[in-house]
């Protein structure tokens, strides 16, 4: 019950460092944030951060929750989240409940078809991130967007 209190401490800690409209010159402290957000999730969630032009925190939203293997993730879905917040870029995160944050095929299909989605209304995206139990993958740094 302690160590669920102090992970929910620092999740919001971090959260409410990251809305306060600092710009994402971190990646460690996105990184952080995720895990600590996705984690623990029992089921897959995918989550969007929203960022203004200078790459602050405009909203965090879990999208879309689905099973213990699988979300299904709709991009007119994300576009219009992406409207709705004003957002210039976006930061995708998910976990996979597996513990392995290796990306399938499948997350790089989905990213790069969010990416295609989103740049027909001017939104970057600038990172993908997969959440497993003891290590988080940045797509960006492995050359996948």
């Amino acid at each position: 019950m302690q160590l669920q209190a102090v992970m929910e401490m620092a999740q919001r800690a971090l959260g409410e460092t990251l809305r306060q409209g600092a710009a994402l010159d971190s990646p460690r402290a996105v990184r952080d944030f995720l895990r600590l957000r996705l984690q623990s999730q029992a089921r897959e969630v995918f989550v969007g951060v929203f960022l203004d032009a200078q790459h602050r925190v405009i909203a965090v939203e879990d999208l879309f929750s689905g099973t213990l293997m699988q979300t299904s993730v709709y991009p007119r879905e994300v576009v219009k989240s992406a409207l709705k917040h004003n957002a210039a870029a976006m930061i995708f995160a998910h976990n996979h409940p597996s513990g392995v944050a290796e990306p399938s095929r499948a997350d790089e299909l989905l990213t790069a078809s969010l990416k295609r989605a989103l740049a027909l209304v001017d939104v970057n995206v600038l990172d993908h991130f997969v959440v497993g139990a003891d290590s988080t993958v940045s797509f960006a740094e492995r050359g996948l967007l």
